[in-house]
C-alpha cells in the first residue's frame, strides 16, 4: 500500500543537481544590465500541432534521434518514462475563464494560497454540514442550528471498484456535488469520485472517472484546485517514445464494471498540444504538461484539456487566470546553471505563453501573480515538489521578479536585474519554508528529513522594490510561514519547544510577539493545518494542530492562540481522547498521508478535527473550553 511513496523516493535519490547559480541570467534577453525591460512579441504564444500528422511525425523524429542515440552510446540510469513534443497551428478562440466569485459565496474553512481558489483538502464545509474526507471514506456532520450529530458515511469509492492500490487524499464541494480525487495504480491514473449530498447530509454515489496521469503526489502540494465549479488538476505525463502514443495521451473514461482502456476517450487533440521553446531531448527527459478543467456543474462530468511539452520538471501554481507549470530538464551538466522553461497556461482555454529563467522553485508557494508581475523564489538545486522533494536542500536562492509581458513564445530568457539573491542564507541541506504575505515574500529554513542543523534567521524582502533581503533573528527554525492579517508568523522547533514568533509586516519587517510551547511539535506539515481567524482590526485567533505541549505534555491536539496587535497568548487546547489501534475496517488510504486534525473555524464557533473526533469548544473569559464531541468513526476504539 505504500508503493507509491516509496517509489517515488527511490526516484529523487538518482536525479542530478544543478552546481551554485550566479542568478546571472543567460542566453537570448539577457544581455545589457539597465536596459528597458523585455517584452514579448505582441500576441506571441507558444505554437499547436497543426494536426495529428504533425504530432505522430515529431514522435517518429524523436524515436528515431532516441534509436540513434543509443547505439552511439551505452543506456543512461534510469530516471523517470518519457513523452513527445510539436509544430504549428494558430491558438483556438479564448472560451470564458472560471470565475472565482462562485467559490467566494460561502466562508472558507480552509488555509488555501489564493483567494477564490479552492484546494483539495480533508474537511469542507457545505451549508449546515461538514464534509470529512478519511482513511478511504466519507462522513458528513451537522452543525447548523447549533447541532453537533454525524448523520452519513459512504465508501470513497465506487460500490464495483476494487480500492487495493488506491489511495483517496483530497476532496472538494461544489454545490452538492462532493468530488474525491485519488490515484489508481490498479487501473493507472487520476480517480475522480463524484457524489451527491443532500440538505440532509445523505451522500449517494454517483459516478467515478479515471483521468490518464502519472501519480501527483506531493509532500506540500495538492492535485486539484476549485474556482466556481470548474474542477482544475495539472497531470505531467510521460509517454513512450517506442509504443502507441494515442494510448498514453490524456483521456478520460467514465468507470462501469469490466472498464477496459478501450473505454478511455482523448480529451486533448493535436491542435491543443503546445510546444516548448527549447528543443526537446530524451536524454534530459521529456513531459507533456496537462492542464485539465472538468464541470462539475454537469451531471456527466466533461472535462477538455490543454498540453505543453517540455522537460520533465513537476512544480505547478493555479493564480486567479492561469496554471504555471516550472520545468527543468533532469539529464543537465551540474557545472552550468540549469535553465528552465516556466509555462503560464491560461485557465479560459487561450494558447499558452512561456519564457526562460535559472533555478527551480521550493513549492507551490515561491508564486505570486500580482500587479502584472510573477514574482517566484528559486533555488540553485531545488528539485521541485513531486513526491518528497522539497524536504530537502535548495542550493542558493533568489528571488525573479518578470513582468507577466515576458511571457511568449519562450525566447525570453531572465536577465540578471530580474533575480535578486538571498545573501547570508545557505539552506544546502535544510528543508526550505516560503510564503509571500501582504507586500513581503518570507523565506527560512526547518529541518530536513535528514536531519540537518538549520537557520535560527529567516529572510524578509518586499518583493515590489529593489531592496535587499532583511535578515531576522526568530531564535528558532523556519517550519511554517502564515499570514495573520497583513501581517505574518513564523512556527517551529528549538530544540525540544514548539516556538511561535509574530512578524509585523509594515514599513519594515521586524519580529513582534513571541508564544513557546514546551516539550511540543507541529501536529501537521501541510499548510492547511493552520487557520487564522481575525475578529476585529489585528485581532485574531491562530489554530494549529499539535503534539506534545501542555500539563499532561502528551497527546494530540488543536492549539488556539489570541493574537492582540501581533502579541501571542495561549487561548487554551481542544485534545483528542481515543486513542489505541483503530477498529474501522479501512480498505483504503489507511495512511493519512494528509492529515487528519485541522482547526476550524465557522462564525462564533470553534471546532478541531482529530482523526474521527470532531470536538467543539466555546470561549469563556478569553480561555477556550470544550462544551462537547462527537465520534463519527465506522467502528470502534480498541482500549491499549
Amino acid at each position: 500500500m505504500k508503493s507509491r511513496r516509496m517509489m517515488g523516493w527511490g526516484l529523487l535519490l538518482v536525479l542530478p543537481v544543478a552546481g551554485a547559480i550566479a542568478w546571472s541570467g543567460t542566453g537570448a534577453g539577457s544581455a545589457t544590465e539597465g536596459a528597458s525591460k523585455p517584452a514579448a512579441k505582441q500576441g506571441a504564444t507558444l505554437r499547436a500541432f497543426a494536426s495529428e500528422a504533425a504530432l505522430k511525425a515529431e514522435l517518429e523524429r524523436l524515436r528515431r534521434e532516441e534509436r540513434e542515440r543509443m547505439r552511439r552510446e551505452p543506456p543512461p540510469p534510469p530516471a523517470a518514462p518519457p513523452p513527445p513534443p510539436a509544430p504549428m497551428a494558430a491558438a483556438p478562440a479564448a472560451e470564458a475563464a472560471p470565475s472565482a466569485g462562485a467559490s467566494a459565496k460561502e466562508e472558507s474553512i480552509t488555509n488555501t494560497q489564493v483567494a477564490g481558489v479552492d484546494e483539495g483538502g480533508i474537511v469542507k464545509r457545505r451549508g449546515d454540514h461538514l464534509v470529512v474526507l478519511r482513511r478511504g471514506r466519507l462522513f458528513t456532520i451537522r452543525i447548523g442550528g447549533d447541532a453537533l450529530k454525524p448523520i452519513a458515511s459512504i465508501d470513497a469509492f465506487g460500490p464495483d471498484i476494487d480500492p487495493s492500490g488506491a489511495w483517496y487524499d483530497e476532496m472538494l464541494v461544489s454545490g452538492d456535488t462532493i468530488a474525491v480525487i485519488g490515484y489508481s495504480y490498479q487501473r493507472g491514473g487520476t480517480e475522480i469520485g463524484l457524489f451527491d449530498l443532500d440538505a440532509s447530509g445523505g451522500l449517494k454515489y454517483r459516478a467515478t472517472y479515471h483521468l490518464r496521469s502519472n501519480d501527483y503526489y506531493s509532500s506540500r502540494n495538492y492535485a486539484s484546485r476549485l474556482i466556481g465549479d470548474k474542477l482544475i488538476f495539472y497531470a505531467p505525463l510521460y509517454l513512450n517514445l517506442y509504443g502507441d502514443y494515442t494510448d498514453s495521451l490524456p483521456a478520460l473514461r467514465r468507470w462501469q464494471r469490466g472498464a477496459d482502456a478501450k473505454g478511455f476517450a482523448r480529451i486533448l487533440e493535436a491542435k491543443r498540444i503546445y510546444r516548448g521553446y527549447g528543443r526537446l531531448d530524451a536524454r534530459s527527459g521529456i513531459a507533456l504538461h496537462t492542464v485539465t478543467i472538468c464541470d462539475l456543474a454537469k451531471a456527466d462530468m466533461q472535462c477538455r484539456a490543454t498540453a505543453v511539452f517540455g522537460a520533465p520538471g513537476q512544480v505547478f501554481h493555479v493564480s486567479e487566470d492561469a496554471a504555471f507549470v516550472w520545468t527543468t530538464p533532469w539529464s543537465r551538466d551540474r557545472r552550468k546553471p540549469a535553465l528552465s522553461e516556466v509555462f503560464r497556461i491560461p485557465l479560459d482555454g487561450r494558447a499558452p505563453t512561456a519564457m526562460r529563467a535559472e533555478g527551480a522553485p521550493i513549492d507551490q508557494l515561491s508564486f505570486l501573480q500580482r500587479d502584472g508581475h510573477l514574482n517566484v523564489l528559486l533555488g540553485s538545486r531545488s528539485n521541485g515538489q513531486w513526491m518528497w522533494a522539497p524536504e530537502g536542500g535548495a542550493g542558493e536562492l533568489a528571488l525573479l521578479r518578470v513582468p507577466l509581458s515576458m511571457f511568449g513564445d519562450g525566447s525570453l530568457v531572465a536577465r540578471r536585474t530580474h533575480y535578486r539573491p538571498v545573501t547570508g542564507f545557505s539552506p544546502d541541506s535544510a528543508a526550505v519554508q516560503n510564503r509571500f504575505v501582504g507586500d513581503w515574500l518570507l523565506v527560512g529554513a526547518g529541518r530536513s528529513w535528514r536531519g540537518d542543523a538549520v537557520s535560527d534567521h529567516i529572510h524578509a524582502v518586499r518583493y515590489a522594490s529593489r531592496d535587499p533581503f532583511v535578515a531576522l533573528e526568530v531564535g528558532h527554525a523556519a517550519e511554517r510561514f502564515e499570514a495573520l492579517g497583513t501581517d505574518g508568523i513564523v512556527i517551529g522547533q528549538s530544540q525540544q519547544d514548539l516556538v511561535f514568533t509574530s512578524l509585523r509586516l509594515g514599513r519594515t519587517a521586524e519580529t513582534a510577539g513571541r508564544y513557546v510551547l514546551p516539550q511540543a511539535s507541529q501536529g501537521e506539515q501541510r499548510t492547511h493545518g493552520f487557520f487564522y481567524r481575525p475578529t476585529g482590526q489585528q485581532v485574531g485567533v491562530v489554530g494549529l494542530p499539535v503534539l506534545g505541549g501542555g500539563r499532561d505534555g502528551a497527546g494530540a491536539s488543536v492549539l488556539y492562540l489570541h493574537n492582540r496587535a501581533l502579541a501571542l497568548s495561549e487561548a487554551g487546547q481542544l485534545k483528542a481522547k481515543s486513542v489505541g489501534a483503530l477498529a474501522d475496517d479501512c480498505k483504503a488510504s489507511c495512511v493519512d498521508w494528509y492529515g487528519n486534525a485541522r482547526p476550524i473555524f465557522i462564525g462564533e464557533r470553534v471546532f478541531a478535527l482529530l482523526g474521527y473526533e470532531l470536538v467543539e469548544g466555546g470561549f469563556e473569559r478569553d480561555r477556550i473550553r470544550e462544551r462537547r464531541r462527537v465520534d463519527f468513526s465506522p467502528g470502534q476504539v480498541i482500549a491499549r
